[in-house]
């Protein structure tokens, strides 16, 4: 229990420090607005396409495949959206509903699932195949919700639906799983030189991320929105884990599979929901707030759910 702790601990809360240096910078002028802006778009535009190009290029579909699993995934990961949606429409404050939506399902899982699933087992494990049931769903749905439910609606009529699918198609996000996808399913070598520098501009995705959503973090916003932002964090941190989790028991799914289905349904939200949602039109308030608290509680709660897993022998 403490060794998880500690884990989790050191997985999550380097993250939160990230947020609190990003306003640190900002309080000390060294970062400007202007300045966070741009970071917020290099980010959106290139740091994060690459970082889930990354994610899936690198893995071997052919070798790891199990159909059942990823189906599971993927529908798991459809569930938590329609539910979601159906939650928000009860939200007060329409303006928000786009935010909501993406901050209450879209986790870390590509890069939580696969740093915990390493840190118990010493290896990658199912991750991959989560990652690929799951992960394209949730940057796909994530263009499609913050492009339909943004603050100021537009009539749902054809020159929207154009906009939205232009907007869908040209997103960054979207292009980097698409050559993600089709450079791993034609296995193209990868020169090492590539293959390193691929790497180096992935890694800078969150870090920058990170920092800019601290420097744009506003109390006073956040407190204003603190019961919507605490709502999503109960739904994605225990609610969605309480719904799909035990799906997953009773399908069978046990060890490195149990663990990556629970990375996807209870880690934190995603730094990447931030950069998206500003990027796409939206505040940002919520988005940060939510991601701030489920980075911060997401060290207890996934503990908590690793200890009753173990405790009943299905790890």
């Amino acid at each position: 229990m403490l060794e998880n702790l500690i884990f989790c601990l050191n997985a999550t809360i380097p993250v939160f420090l990230l947020m609190i240096l990003g306003m640190v910078f900002m309080k000390f002028k060294l970062f400007d607005e202007n300045f966070v802006k741009k970071m917020n778009a290099f980010v959106f535009k290139i740091a994060l396409p690459v970082l889930v190009f990354k994610d899936l290029y690198q893995e071997d579909f052919y070798q790891v495949w199990d159909t059942k699993y990823v189906l599971y995934c993927f529908l798991t990961t459809a569930g938590s959206i329609v539910i979601v949606i159906s939650v928000s429409y009860f939200l007060k404050d329409k303006s928000v509903q786009g935010e909501f939506i993406q901050v209450a399902y879209r986790s870390s899982a590509a890069i939580l699932g696969i740093t915990l699933v390493e840190n118990i087992y010493g290896n990658a494990g199912m991750t991959p195949l989560m990652i690929i049931g799951s992960v394209p769903l949730y940057n796909i749905l994530a263009v499609i919700v913050l492009a339909f439910f943004k603050p100021e609606r537009e009539p749902l009529d054809k020159k929207l639906f154009l906009k939205t699918g232009k907007g869908i198609i040209t997103n960054p996000i979207i292009l980097g799983i698409l050559a993600g996808l089709i450079w791993s399913l034609i296995q193209i070598p990868v020169p090492s030189i590539i293959d390193k520098t691929v790497e180096n501009v992935a890694r800078i995705a969150t870090p920058l991320g990170l920092m800019a959503m601290g420097a744009s973090f506003d109390i006073k916003k956040a407190l204003s929105s603190i019961k919507t932002a605490g709502l999503s964090t109960f739904i994605k941190l225990a609610g969605l884990v309480c719904l799909f989790v035990p799906v997953a028991v009773a399908l069978g799914f046990r060890e490195d599979k149990l663990v990556a289905a629970l990375i996807m349904c209870g880690s934190p939200s995603t730094v990447s929901c931030y950069v998206m949602a500003k990027n796409m039109g939206h505040d940002g308030t919520l988005t940060s707030s939510t991601v701030m608290l489920t980075t911060f509680f997401s060290a207890f709660t996934l503990t908590l759910w690793l200890f009753i897993l173990k405790s009943f022998h299905f790890l």
